[in-house]
């Protein structure tokens, strides 16, 4: 037959694939550099990354979540895992590292059971099972808390922050206050006795200068906005807030009209009539009792000096989530028509009052009654502290509602790897075959951060690890790595090193998942990336950049 040697073209040209092991060893190769890089800045004594974008802008940080948005990564395996830590991050907003860490541990002891001839589906089971296995495991060993007991917060709070670049001291007391007190004001009480609090009701509000003990908290909402009008109060207490989504302004009209004018009186009639209309949209919300005007959209001038007479305080163009935190704030309604404008839809609050903050004017207005929306101030020298503090504050918030999500907490510094791979081990017995060996990898996994905890503090790793596992087999269930002061403890708990058990479930979950998809993947197929000048002529060969011939 004539046939044989003619090759059969599938994938278009330069299409690159990769098949079987090699794939595999190179996705988990992928995986693991990332984790690599991830490594060093866990816990405590974890070091910073300095991030330089394409614009040339610096990012100094050793918050998990940040480095992987910030990174471009290129490989789409370690992309996958660029994807498990923003999930985590969404979900519990804590544990990022920690999960990057163990998925590419995972594929590393992984790897080694692929050497031995041990196929990606019996590993992928063994996972699974040691996954189920270890969330039985944390629900057991799990302590119950009260999660209204503050001094048990301020505890969580400390080991969430304890790796930040606030740490210890003055500041971290700060935010840990402020962070306490505004979950506490939020939370609403379920009937199964949880507590529920939605991180996205506390406003973060940044200005630079002074220092970060200048942060306060401020029971009600923080605008950066400035009163509209020089002739309106700069301060109101006991506040009626109008909210208003629809702007102080004559309508134009939706069509294209045009006016013949033929005298001066008829400018006049009209500049006359806008004025009225202005007038008696103010005389309207006067008329309410309200003494202060948030708008979302804009205020004409006219319009402004009618305010101004009637002594109402006015602010305008505010951010459509700022006017909701209002609303939860001031207990307010948003309205969209000044005719419906009602006595019962204006929101409360003590004192409105305009404030310098730095070079810049803030409205602030707090006291409000039952703040269901708060705002933290934060200060500090300048942007990278600013955004440094900001994340610590999103992750005390975020602990503080995981806690009271589940309220239940475990020992940190590594405490709840090691008694999960000494229970793993013990359970990989009774499954036998060749599962047994991937589950046992699973507990080895495990034990890779105690290990990083212990080397970022100084201690010999394999040392601490034997200490470790001698503790735990002696039943001490919570002997841990205390980084902070570099040694090994019999009790984390006791020395408040705590963690809420819902983000040690997120992070093994996320890691398991992550490991076990990239171990199903045998083939890569990569298309050609496009060619410059196919960039730059729109992608079609010579046709001309605007299509069409001879222009």
């Amino acid at each position: 037959m004539a046939l044989y040697g003619v090759p059969v073209l599938i994938l278009k040209e330069g299409t690159q694939r990769t098949v079987g092991k090699d794939a595999l060893r190179a996705n988990i190769m992928a995986a693991r550099t990332l984790a690599e890089v991830l490594k060093t800045s866990l816990g405590p004594r974890g070091l910073d990354k300095m991030l330089v974008d394409s614009f040339g802008d610096i990012t100094v940080t050793n918050d998990g979540a940040t480095i992987v948005k910030e990174m471009e990564v290129q490989h789409p395996a370690a992309k996958l895992l660029v994807e498990v830590a923003k999930a985590v991050d969404a979900e519990v907003g804590d544990g990022t590292t920690s999960a990057v860490v163990l998925a590419g541990t995972l594929l590393e002891k992984a790897e080694e059971l692929l050497e031995q001839n041990i196929h990606p589906t019996t590993i992928i089971d063994g996972y699974t099972k040691a996954m189920k296995k270890a969330l039985e495991i944390l629900d057991q060993i799990a302590v119950k808390v009260d999660p209204t007991d503050k001094a048990m917060l301020r505890k969580i709070v400390d080991t969430a922050v304890s790796s930040k670049y606030i740490g210890s001291g003055a500041v971290e007391e700060k935010i840990a206050n402020m962070a306490i007190e505004a979950a506490l004001t939020l939370a609403e009480k379920q009937p199964d006795g949880t507590l529920i609090f939605k991180v996205d009701d506390v406003k973060i509000e940044k200005k630079k200068g002074g220092s970060v003990l200048d942060s306060q908290l401020i029971y009600g909402i923080v605008l950066d906005k400035e009163v509209v009008h020089p002739g309106m109060p700069r301060r109101v207490e006991k506040a009626k807030i109008a909210l208003l989504d629809t702007p102080l302004e004559v309508e134009k009209p939706e069509i294209t009209a045009k006016i013949n004018i033929t005298s001066p009186d008829m400018i006049k009639a009209f500049l006359d009539e806008e004025a009225r209309i202005l007038k008696d949209q103010v005389e309207k919300i006067a008329s309410t009792g309200a003494n202060v005007v948030i708008c979302q959209k804009g205020i004409d001038e006219v319009a402004q000096h009618f305010l101004a007479k009637k002594g109402i305080l006015a602010v305008r163009r505010v951010k459509r989530s700022d006017m909701e935190k209002l609303e939860k704030a001031t207990g307010g309604k948003i309205v969209s028509s000044i005719r419906d404008l009602t006595p019962n839809d204006l929101g409360y609050a003590e004192l409105v009052e305009e404030r310098r903050v730095g070079n810049d004017k803030m409205v602030f207005i707090e006291g409000c009654k039952n703040p269901k929306a708060i705002t933290v101030l934060l200060r500090g020298a300048n942007d990278m502290i600013l955004d440094e503090v900001e994340r610590s504050l999103k992750d005390a918030l975020n602990v503080l509602r995981n806690v009271m999500r589940e309220p239940k907490i475990i020992g940190g510094g590594g405490a709840a790897e090691v008694e999960l791979a000494l229970k793993l081990r013990e359970y990989a017995e009774t499954i036998g075959g060749k599962e047994q060996l991937a589950i046992e990898a699973f507990a080895n996994a495990l034990e890779e951060i105690p290990m990083i905890l212990a080397e970022t503090a100084g201690l010999d790793p394999l040392d601490a690890l034997m200490k470790l596992r001698q503790l735990h087999t002696e039943g001490k269930v919570f002997a841990a790595i205390d980084a902070v002061r570099g040694e090994v403890i019999e009790d984390a708990i006791e020395k408040n090193i705590i963690e809420p058990v819902i983000v040690k479930k997120n992070v093994v979950k996320s890691a398991t998942e992550a490991a076990t998809t990239i171990l199903k993947i045998d083939d890569i197929i990569a298309a050609s990336p496009l060619k410059k000048e196919e960039k730059e002529k729109g992608g079609a060969g010579k046709t001309p950049k605007f299509g069409g011939g001879g222009f």
